[in-house]
């Protein structure tokens, strides 16, 4: 590989963060060290000790990046939802388990805190905090529409959380798509269903 020279300050940073997001997405986190992310981006060993003091700073930055993403997201699809209250929490699981798909190198590191270390790099749990509080406003949404009972605002939250982590990861590890196949239909239309019947059964009076 040719090694670059020169970078502006913060184009060099930049390129640093995506050849890290290269190696996990291709090789997995595993492959990721400070100099084999240097080779990536074809620059020297030293190059990234400029704006990462290890591994971990390196790490805690993407996966903050990852957190700021997926909190876009999350907007975005509240935003665009026009139904009830119910369907906007379904909307979000759904945007919850695209990013997953689209962006997996992010996903996979962003609930890793052993190697992001996010209690020394406080911008990760801000992050994290505000893209989930975007799933808990809209729990409480729902709460305020007497759809979901308020004594488990914060329950449902972890719950629902829960249900679309697991259906993410069951899609990332190819196991959703398979029972997809098995039930004649399609992974996301299986996700589709997956939330709409547990938003029925936690309803009150389902």
């Amino acid at each position: 590989m040719v090694k670059r020279t020169s970078y502006h300050h913060g184009a060099l940073r930049d390129e640093l963060i995506a050849a890290c997001l290269r190696l996990i997405e291709t090789e997995g986190i595993a492959a990721v060290s400070l100099r084999r992310v240097a080779r990536e981006a074809g620059v020297s060993t030293g190059a990234p000790y400029h704006h990462f003091a290890d591994r971990a700073a390196l790490l805690a930055t993407l996966s903050t990046k990852g957190f700021e993403l997926l909190a876009a997201e999350l907007t975005a699809a509240r935003d665009a939802t026009t139904g009830s209250p119910l369907d906007t929490l379904g909307a979000l699981a759904g945007a919850y388990v695209r990013f997953s798909r689209e962006q997996p190198g992010y996903f996979r590191l962003m609930f890793r805190p052993e190697l992001s270390q996010p209690e020394k790099h406080p911008d990760t749990i801000v992050a994290g905090d505000a893209a989930f509080a975007i799933l808990a406003d809209a729990i409480g949404d729902c709460v305020a529409a007497g759809l979901l009972p308020a004594d488990k605002a914060d329950i449902l939250g972890i719950t629902w959380w829960g249900i679309g982590h697991g259906l993410a990861s069951l899609w990332l590890d190819g196991q959703l798509e398979k029972r997809a196949v098995q039930l004649g239909t399609t992974a996301p239309e299986l996700v589709e269903d997956v939330m709409r019947t547990v938003s029925t059964l936690l309803a009150p009076g389902s």
